[in-house]
């Protein structure tokens, strides 16, 4: 009777050991995933992506940005880039792709990610690119003092159409505003022309056209993947936008 009473208390102890071994995060695979958000947002709606890929077994660092001006931006992720150890993964969103263009010039990024963003060419800026296809929308409001904010009216229809009118109506009320300076900045680099660049193509998207963004990644050689989401398809279709940047780490050895 005492040897059944041990033998079930060792079992009782070994099932939730098994449960937290199976919820464990996968041992370092020595990559590491740096993510650049967009304009209009915070970096808090990567977080399903980022605890996709931390338990994959990458380390995952979100850039914070003020939306100033282009080369602030810029400075903002290399200084995130400058603590990782060993090859990155540089991911943009929206913007946030002209930013890992020029970020992305430095020998530790091995591979860019660009999730619904802009694609700029060097002596392009994103005001140009945009005005070249324009959105289904039109909702970026200027301010007196060359701030820009998305329509809180418009945000769920037009920013995140797949995504719940409680939450949209938060990401709204808590937006990040950004600047006529910098979609005007000019692009200096384009490190998609040295290094293999991956793409989300958001085909809801009426913040960014479609279009352009195929048009983009057409040009710059990118490989493709196309996902029925709003601009938002990070948040609305995270194991999707989590496979391709498993996809853009294969490739680096």
């Amino acid at each position: 009777m005492r040897m059944l009473s041990s033998l079930a208390i060792a079992m009782a102890m070994t099932v939730p050991l098994l449960a937290q071994a199976a919820d464990a995060p996968q041992p370092g695979t020595g990559k590491s995933v740096v993510i650049v958000p967009g304009s209009f947002v915070d970096g808090s709606g990567w977080r399903v992506v980022h605890d996709i890929l931390i338990h994959k077994g990458y380390k995952v660092t979100v850039v914070h940005q003020g939306h100033e001006n282009l080369a602030a931006d810029v400075a903002e992720a290399r200084e995130v880039l400058e603590q990782q150890v060993g090859p990155v993964v540089l991911v943009g969103h929206s913007s946030g792709g002209a930013v890992i263009s020029i970020a992305g010039d430095r020998d530790k990024v091995k591979s860019l990610v660009y999730v619904a963003a802009l694609q700029p060419e060097v002596g392009e800026n994103m005001a140009q690119l945009i005005g070249s296809m324009p959105a289904p929308s039109d909702d970026i409001k200027p301010s007196r003092d060359g701030h820009l904010f998305f329509d809180r009216a418009r945000f769920n229809a037009d920013f995140a159409a797949d995504l719940t009118t409680n939450r949209t109506d938060f990401m709204a009320a808590s937006q990040v505003p950004a600047t006529t300076a910098l979609f005007g900045g000019t692009v200096w680099a384009a490190a998609w022309h040295k290094k293999p660049s991956y793409a989300v193509v958001s085909t809801e998207d009426r913040a960014l056209s479609p279009d352009l963004q195929r048009w983009m990644y057409q040009r710059a050689g990118s490989k493709v993947t196309e996902i029925k989401a709003s601009h938002s398809v990070y948040i609305s279709q995270p194991e999707a936008v989590a496979k391709v940047i498993e996809d853009a780490a294969a490739v680096i050895k």
